[in-house]
């Protein structure tokens, strides 16, 4: 029987010498490989914080110390050593476990994460908890350097630096981005320097030199830049932390001693642990970022599963904005660490000088952008719809309040599938149009994206165009661009009675369930402006309007519809249908739509219901 057969939860692991340990890090590793090939997810970030997973769950105590997962698509050798590996194979599928950390799911998940640099400010607020309630435990975030590119982390560990609570912070350094001196050397010295002896002579040195002012003043500076010479520190220190590392991530015993010292230590802590992404498969440690989340493949290669590609509105965007660029020299991209999620790759190597990756920083990336446009360049944003939600205060305040002319690409709008509820595109249509001077439109096909991604760059102000995920109808595309009239929607199929306002991809199953009830079908185009005289128009001719979208129906599309029928005291009946008033989660996206009544059938089913 395999090590990892006789893990059902961390007390199972704490019976374990050292070197089975070891042993458990490549089972656990093999399992991960295996099983994302299968399912598809995150596998270069899981298997690069294997070791690291291994140590924390040996050392501390989980759940009473609070284990907080940054961005949270790391976890999955957490969960399985928390007692769901039988159910890795249901990984992001509907009924099936998160790819991120739930709370829900288990009461090892102390936070629900997936938008990123949360966790300093989480585990504090739990560190603080803890205080009060006289605990000994620790509140622990493992935060990638990635993430820590985000203002929120810095306000955490601001925060945290300035409090005497128990909370370990640990940088997971898997880019190198801070410190490549990593080894024997600083694995020692990491050990010593979270020990109590290290511990009690920078105590004790204190209290005698604090009697002369000059000397202690002294020994600090001196302190910092012997520190200096060896470690990456400083500025941790400066916070009001106690910095630890670097130290080699993939070794379990230089891991374990310095967790076993820090666990004693009081006060904010910090260690810097160095990995490599996809750490021990040679695929993902050659090219970690088409394995970052990927969709099933072959174990032995690492190649794709075989399957017809079709083009996404992610690469009409991408080859839309090639093309644009080489036509206006003032188009710059802008994009919040999603260059290759957003199609932006190509446009990265043709236009170095113009493309801009600002790093987990979706608040900078809008208002750097307006900077921009103020000095007339003309900026691009590319970002999901998720992570638009995070800067909105300064799309409002720094951007549409000063109607400063920009385009907004907004990905992933919609129902996005397996990655569940906190990358959903549920409520950019909600959040979006109540705010003033801004044009929002939705395409309902490829051709009508590159359209509209012109028509939004060519626009006198801010334009927003929303697409979802993945592929498109199969519309051919134009290469000649061409503007699309403002506000101006367009009737496909012309029927009785019934109206159907189909806003988006929707359009493609307003027609199925057109046809079957032999209904008028429209696609809307702009959410703001709407087309009022076609819906007025309609009002006359039709009994029932109905809308159809991929969003909250709480202030989407639909509502718009709803505020022109109030304000105009139009004489028909009227029916929403979208998302409901929850959060959308896992599946596939045919499952989902079909679930929330957003296919052919359903549709006619709920219109049906209406008219009986």
């Amino acid at each position: 029987m395999n090590i990892l057969d006789k893990i059902n939860s961390p007390k199972d692991l704490k019976k374990l010498n050292r070197e089975k340990l070891i042993s458990l890090c490549d089972e656990i590793r093999s399992f991960i490989i295996e099983s994302v090939s299968k399912t598809g997810g995150h596998l270069s970030s899981n298997l690069g914080v294997i070791e690291l997973t291994v140590a924390l769950h040996y050392v501390f105590d989980c759940p009473n110390d609070k284990f907080i997962w940054d961005v949270g698509h790391q976890t999955y050798p957490h969960k399985i050593l928390t007692g769901r590996k039988k159910v890795m194979s249901s990984l992001r599928t509907m009924n099936g476990i998160s790819g991120f950390p739930k709370i829900s799911e288990s009461h090892y998940d102390i936070f629900g994460t997936g938008h990123s640099s949360t966790s300093i400010s989480a585990a504090l607020g739990m560190a603080e908890a803890l205080k009060k309630k006289k605990s000994n435990h620790k509140a622990i975030a493992i935060i990638g350097d990635g993430a820590m590119t985000a203002g929120m982390a810095f306000e955490g560990l601001n925060n945290a630096g300035d409090s005497d609570n128990n909370i370990l912070v640990i940088l997971n350094d898997n880019d190198m981005s801070i410190s490549k001196n990593v080894g024997a050397l600083n694995n020692y010295l990491a050990k010593l320097m979270s020990g109590n002896l290290y511990g009690s002579i920078k105590r004790s040195s204190k209290v005698v030199l604090s009697a002369v002012p000059p000397m202690l003043e002294f020994a600090k500076r001196a302190e910092e830049h012997v520190k200096g010479m060896v470690i990456p520190g400083t500025l941790f220190e400066e916070f009001g932390f106690n910095y630890i590392g670097p130290i080699d991530g993939h070794d379990i015993n230089a891991l374990i001693d310095t967790l076993t010292n820090l666990k004693k230590l009081q006060g904010p802590q910090f260690l810097h642990v160095a990995t490599q992404k996809g750490f021990g498969y040679e695929p993902a440690e050659i090219d970690p970022n088409k394995f970052h989340g990927i969709s099933q493949f072959n174990l032995k290669d690492g190649i794709k599963s075989s399957k017809t590609k079709k083009l996404t509105y992610t690469d009409v965007f991408g080859d839309w904005i090639v093309d644009m660029a080489n036509i206006d020299k003032k188009l710059c991209a802008i994009t919040p660490a999603m260059s290759d999620g957003s199609g932006l790759n190509k446009f990265a190597e043709k236009f170095p000088d113009r493309f801009f990756d600002v790093g987990i920083a979706e608040q900078h990336a809008i208002t750097f952008a307006a900077g921009l446009a103020c000095e007339n360049y003309k900026p691009v944003i590319a970002i999901y719809s998720t992570f638009l939600q995070r800067a909105y205060d300064q799309l409002i305040h720094d951007v549409a309040l000063q109607n400063i002319p920009m385009l907004f690409a907004l990905d992933r709008a919609g129902i996005v599938g397996q990655d569940g509820p906190t990358h959903s595109g549920s409520f950019d249509l909600s959040f979006l149009r109540c705010i003033p001077n801004i044009l929002i439109m939705a395409p309902s096909n490829e051709n009508e994206c590159r359209q509209m991604l012109f028509t939004g760059f060519k626009f006198k102000g801010i334009s927003v165009v929303r697409y979802p995920r993945g592929p498109g109808p199969g519309s051919s595309i134009k290469s000649k661009m061409t503007t699309i009239p403002i506000g101006k929607a367009e009737v496909i199929r012309k029927g009785r009675r019934i109206a159907l306002l189909a806003f988006g991809n929707m359009l493609d199953e307003a027609l199925k369930a057109g046809e079957k009830i032999n209904a008028t079908v429209v696609n809307m185009r702009f959410i703001k402006p709407l087309d009022i005289k076609l819906i007025k128009d309609l009002s006359e001719s039709h009994k029932l309007l109905v809308t159809l979208e991929e969003n909250a129906i709480s202030g989407g599309a639909g509502s718009a519809v709803l505020e022109v029928i109030s304000e105009y005291d139009l004489k028909c009946q009227s029916l929403r249908l979208g998302l409901p008033d929850k959060f959308v989660e896992q599946g596939s996206q045919e499952q989902l739509r079909k679930k929330y009544g957003l296919d052919a059938v359903s549709i006619v089913k709920s219109i049906e219901k209406k008219l009986t």
